[in-house]
Formats: C-alpha cells, sequence, structure tokens
C-alpha cells in the first residue's frame, strides 16, 4: 500500500495511492483526521481496514507533503555505508582523518531534525549565507511499523512497516568544519521525503531494489541496495540493542557512491539545479535548489 500525506487548496489530508502511481484517493473517510505516523502507529488495526476500503474519492490537484512531514523525532541515518562511496569520500579530502577509505566496522550513525523534512516536489533552500557546498546523497529509507528495544537480527524486518525515498542533502563545508555531521545535515528543506510510504507487503526482494539520482538529467548515482555494508536488519539491531525504536522512526540506510564530492573537482549543486532521486517501487523525488 502507498500512503501519502497531500496538500489542496482548502485542506491536508492523507490518501492511499492507486496502482497506477498518480491517482490519489482520501482516507478521510476511513481514517479520519488521523496522519500517516498515526496509521503506522496503528497500523494492525488500521491497515485491513484501509485494504478492504471500497472505492474511495479521488483527490483533485492533491501536492504531495512528505508522507511524514512531521516525524516524531529526529530521523536516524548511516554515513559511509556503500563500499565505493566510502572510497570516494575518503578520497575527497572531507573524511575525518583525511583520504580514510578504510570500511567502517560498525554503523556511522549520525541524525538530521525533522525540520529539515520537506516534499517530494518542494524546492530545497540553497541557504548561502550558510554554506558554498551544498551536495546530493539518494537514500532507501525504512520506516518503523512495531517499536522495540533489543531487536534481533532474525527478528528485524517484522519491526519494519515499510519503506520510503530520502535525499540526504548535506552541506558539506558544514559537515567538514564542524567536525560532526548534524548541523551540516539538519538545514531547513535538506531532507525531501517521499512520493510515498510503501508497506513492506509490496516490496520483494529487497537487496534487488535499485537506487540512482540524477542532476539536471546527468545520471549520479545508481546502486542496488544489496550493496549496502551494513544491512536494515544489522542497522535494526544496532540502534535497538540499548534505544527503543518507536513506531514512524525513519532510517536513511546510506548513499551510493556519486555524490558531488566525489568529482574531481567536487560538482556542487547552484540554484535552479533539479536532483531526481528514485528507488524501484518506491517512485521519485524532483527538487529544484533555489
Amino acid at each position: 500500500m502507498k500512503l501519502v500525506t497531500f496538500r489542496t487548496a482548502d485542506r491536508e489530508g492523507v490518501g492511499r495511492v492507486d496502482d497506477d502511481g498518480t491517482t490519489v484517493r482520501d482516507l478521510a473517510g476511513v481514517v479520519g483526521d488521523r496522519s500517516v505516523l498515526a496509521i503506522i502507529s496503528d497500523w494492525e488495526r488500521l491497515g485491513p481496514t484501509i485494504a478492504e476500503a471500497g472505492e474511495l474519492p479521488v483527490v483533485d490537484g492533491a501536492r504531495l507533503r512528505a508522507p511524514i512531514p512531521e516525524p516524531r523525532r529526529d530521523l536516524f541515518a548511516v554515513g559511509k555505508n556503500y563500499r565505493e562511496h566510502v572510497a570516494e569520500f575518503g578520497r575527497s579530502g572531507y573524511d575525518t582523518p583525511q583520504r580514510s577509505e578504510d570500511l567502517p566496522d560498525k554503523p556511522i550513525v549520525f541524525s538530521k531534525a525533522t525540520t529539515a523534512v520537506t516534499g517530494p516536489h518542494d524546492d530545497v533552500e540553497s541557504h548561502p549565507s550558510v554554506t558554498r557546498e551544498l551536495d546530493y546523497e539518494a537514500e532507501l529509507a525504512v520506516i518503523i511499523g512495531r517499536g522495540g528495544r533489543g531487536i534481533t537480527r532474525e527478528q528485524a524486518m517484522q519491526h519494519v512497516w515499510g519503506y520510503t525515498i530520502v535525499d540526504d542533502v548535506t552541506a558539506r563545508d558544514v559537515q567538514r568544519d564542524h567536525k560532526q555531521w548534524l548541523l551540516g545535515k539538519s538545514l531547513d528543506t535538506h531532507a525531501p521525503m517521499g512520493p510515498w510510504a510503501v508497506s513492506a507487503d509490496e516490496i520483494g526482494d529487497l537487496t534487488a531494489l535499485e537506487v540512482s539520482c540524477t542532476v539536471n538529467g546527468e545520471p549520479r548515482q545508481k546502486a542496488p541496495v544489496a550493496d549496502l555494508i551494513f544491512d536494515v536488519p544489522e542497522l535494526i539491531r544496532v540502534l535497538s540493542a540499548g534505544m527503543t525504536l518507536l513506531p514512524g522512526d525513519v532510517i536513511a540506510t546510506g548513499t551510493p557512491a556519486g555524490v558531488g564530492i566525489g568529482f574531481d573537482p567536487p560538482r556542487f549543486l547552484q540554484p535552479g539545479d533539479v536532483v531526481e532521486c528514485a528507488i524501484t517501487g518506491l517512485g521519485a523525488l524532483r527538487n529544484t535548489i533555489r
């Protein structure tokens, strides 16, 4: 099932997207004024109700917001989780220590502020007074359904509600200069998300999904999820070892090679650039830098 948060001229609501990927159907008559986050939190009860709902009204003029526009807490994100990206990051001079191309032996986890989240077709602010080195990172994001602590690898996928796409937009100079990642990853609008939240039952072999990104139509990133150094069960195991995961938590799993700092010289984003991030079966983001 594909769930969305939409906005029209006079209201905001939650919808279900048809298989054509374009028709949005209003779920207000089924779930009332609940948000996507609230639906996911009560999925065992509401999921079957939504699935069994008959012909639902079509929403005309719907503009999609992020499926979870206001997460309950910061997004979890994972750095250096594709082998070739580790190498390009190490060569770039932006790593700490510089030129470190060794694969991490444990997941590198950081957070992105909830206020960074924006819609799948919204503009991304360039923040010229803060950064001159803006970069893109297409990523598979996992949405937790059933919370828990001390989740094993074997149990992990039972706690996954589904998936979405996140562009982990990054201010590289801020990331480098502050020697930590929160500030450089959390500027407003620097987490485009969507276009849908897709329930796990719609996805077959997760490792067969392909992550890709273009800038102004030029291919930049392309890799299968199978290339993750630390896979989804391992990320859930590590995150939940001593911290309770909550329904609706979003985990951005890392980005493949091909980001702007991987070029010589680096190719940073400029106002007017159009970034498209896509993942098999999960749709695509299309955001303009302004």
